[in-house]
């Protein structure tokens, strides 16, 4: 639901700056022939000529819309130049268009924070650079102002035809402006001289909109394109948003907005002025029934929040018509080509912006041919996100499962038909650089290189060639399951298709990539390059052969009953976590200890083990916990964890017998 917040200021300065039909201006840039002819750019699948991803202005002029296919294209416009979108893993393709906008943001960032909305709009937060340029130069005293900002829209001001230009300096270099008004011209200058730099480094024209607020600006850049700016008034806002309609708002255009049509007769956002905030109050709730009481006067009080990368990633196909999926081979078929380019962009983030994303969503859209609960959705399902194409494929599959069974019910079954995915796709989300200076349990191990079994820390690349983690054998974990699990699979074939139950304790083997998972600031390390030619089956023998899947079990001993057998007492994972190999610390040797292991009990920094799932916690806690004995205990206080395998132990059982 909407979030209402109180404006900060009523001076801020905020731009909305959009790209105009920018995927046919990247176009045109990589082949320059197509400059000033109408073009439009369509998606690979070429039936009735392909949809029509973007159209050019020029095509616009003859009639071309984007709901047509290209054939129908060519009917209104027979000039037109219909461009393939580029192709990959048998789907669109956008890289070359993030790339392209990415060079805008960083010319764009040059003025102000910066925060990227989408491929092709951009924020910008210029109160700043605004309030510095009033200081330095007051506005009254401009002689020569570009042309580009002359040809600015400012609403409210009435224009003459023939002196527009004039009207537009007129209203710049006012003396008897407010302080508002004044950083809103400003704030023209700035973005039109911005827009002209981002035309001379990239060839690409933009429009923007100039305003106090996010709302209003990204309202306003819209309304002239295209290579047009706009600038809103305080004294223009009313008759701006009065003949707005409702769905046109932006958080109205779904539930939120028919609710307001079919329950109050709100068409417009100025029907909305006649209800009180109380009112509002008592039909939405308190938080959303204020934060539509000052949309409809134009406050907003969202801040641009500084971001030059973007907040997600995500990997999607739409399957409409007769192209929908219907069994579960052809969705993992599917899955596997969204994982593999969702890996590819994750693993790209990590490597050029040292990122780490934590959450995996699966959406999908469906029906159902004998559906008698046809406003059911099929559920979005999320999982904490493991590196890799493989793993993310894995737990992807998993996550279609759960929200197939919930979607179908208990009276249908998944292997039965009767249902379609018309549209699928998979995002990672709540992404965060990764911080300096932060680690995990793990720095307590030295030498922990030697701990690294068969599941390495998450951002581990797979060539899919060589992975043989098929879509078909499945973990079962509940898409809220908090604990990276990544021990043995279960074998899962289609003719006996069942959704487990999702309460599988976890069976991590591999006790660093566990941890690492639930710590809530990762490091991933950056990958060997020999990490992906590694097959499933390999690391799962060599995970087998590991032992234990406990953390302790770099600490365990062997059952022993005697003071004669203690000395062999020590686990094969305890001899390794200690360095001894073959060798028994002597009580000399205890005040020497070895460069495996170092640190006292005491030393182990809590606030590390809080972090780690409970029942490690508790094993843990219970592992460092002092036994309770008969006697005084002759283990003092801040030992190291050698002391309890030291053979002098052995001296203390028999002065006992003794």
């Amino acid at each position: 639901m909407p979030v209402a917040r109180p404006e900060t200021s009523d001076s801020r300065i905020i731009a909305h700056v959009d790209m105009d039909c920018f995927y046919v201006q990247v176009e045109q840039r990589k082949q320059p022939h197509l400059r000033g002819q109408p073009t439009a750019v369509v998606q690979y699948n070429s039936w009735k000529g392909g949809g029509l991803i973007a159209v050019g202005y020029e095509a616009r002029k003859d009639g071309v819309k984007r709901s047509m296919r290209g054939d129908e294209a060519k009917k209104v416009c027979p000039k037109i130049q219909l461009v393939q979108v580029p192709v990959a893993r048998g789907k669109a393709d956008l890289t070359i268009y993030r790339n392209a906008g990415s060079e805008v943001v960083s010319i764009l960032a040059r003025k102000g924070r910066c925060e990227r909305a989408s491929i092709d709009e951009v924020y910008l937060d210029l109160t700043d650079a605004a309030e510095t340029m009033l200081k330095e130069t007051p506005l009254e005293n401009l002689e020569n102002i570009d042309e580009e900002v002359l040809k600015s829209h400012v609403l409210g001001l009435s224009l003459n035809e023939n002196d527009e230009k004039e009207i537009v300096r007129e209203w710049l270099t006012r003396r008897d402006a407010d302080h508002r008004d004044k950083l809103l011209a400003c704030g023209a200058i700035i973005v039109a001289q911005l827009r002209m730099q981002v035309l001379r480094e990239t060839e690409f024209t933009c429009s923007a909109g100039i305003a106090h607020n996010k709302m209003l600006a990204k309202l306003a850049s819209g309304m002239n394109k295209p290579a047009q700016q706009t600038i809103v008034t305080s004294a223009s806002v009313k008759g701006l948003l009065e003949p707005l309609p409702i769905k046109k708002m932006k958080q109205l255009g779904g539930k939120l907005g028919s609710s307001l049509q079919t329950d109050l007769g709100v068409n417009t956002v100025g029907d909305l002025l006649q209800f009180s905030e109380e009112k509002l109050q008592d039909i939405y709730g308190s938080n959303t029934g204020t934060w539509l009481w000052n949309i409809a006067r134009g406050i907003s009080g969202d801040e641009v929040e500084g971001r030059l990368l973007p907040k997600s990633h995500g990997s999607g196909k739409t399957f409409p018509g007769v192209q929908a999926l219907k069994s579960l081979a052809a969705v993992e078929k599917w899955l596997k080509e969204l994982c593999e380019e969702l890996s590819e962009r994750l693993q790209i983030d990590l490597e050029t912006n040292k990122r780490v994303a934590h959450t995996l969503t699966l959406h999908a859209n469906a029906y159902k041919s004998t559906d008698t609960d046809s406003h059911k959705k099929f559920p979005s399902k999320s999982c904490p996100l493991r590196y890799g194409a493989g793993k993310i494929l894995e737990d992807s599959v998993n996550l279609f499962q759960a929200g197939l069974r919930e979607f179908l019910g208990s009276y249908m079954s998944p292997v039965g038909g009767g249902w379609g995915i018309t549209g699928l796709s998979v995002t990672a989300s709540k992404i965060v650089a990764i911080p300096s200076g932060t680690s995990s349990i793990t720095k307590y191990f030295h030498g922990q290189d030697r701990f690294h079994t068969s599941s390495e820390p998450s951002d581990e690349k797979f060539a899919p060639k060589d992975d043989n983690l098929s879509p078909s054998r499945t973990e079962s974990h509940s898409a809220s399951h908090l604990t990276e699990c990544d021990g043995e699979r279960t074998p899962m074939t289609h003719d006996t298709f069942t959704f487990d139950q999702h309460e599988t304790a976890c069976k991590d083997e591999a006790t660093e990539s566990c941890l690492t998972s639930q710590h809530h600031e990762p490091q991933p390390r950056v990958p060997n390059t020999n990490d992906g030619k590694r097959t499933y089956e390999q690391k799962r023998k060599a995970t087998k052969e590991k032992g234990t899947s406990s953390i302790l079990r770099f600490f365990q001993t062997n059952s022993c009953s005697s003071s004669s057998q203690e000395t062999k007492c020590l686990s094969t994972g305890a001899q390794e976590a200690l360095g001894m190999e073959s060798e028994i610390l002597t009580e000399s040797q205890n005040k020497v200890r070895t460069n495996s292991w170092r640190y006292n009990v005491d030393e182990i920094d809590q606030s590390v083990v809080e972090e780690l799932p409970p029942e490690l916690q508790e094993e843990l806690r219970t592992w460092l916990r002092p036994q309770k004995q008969a006697k005084p205990s002759t283990v003092k206080r801040g030992s190291s964890i050698a002391h309890y395998f030291s053979p002098n132990k052995n001296e203390h059982t028999n002065l006992k017998k003794s």
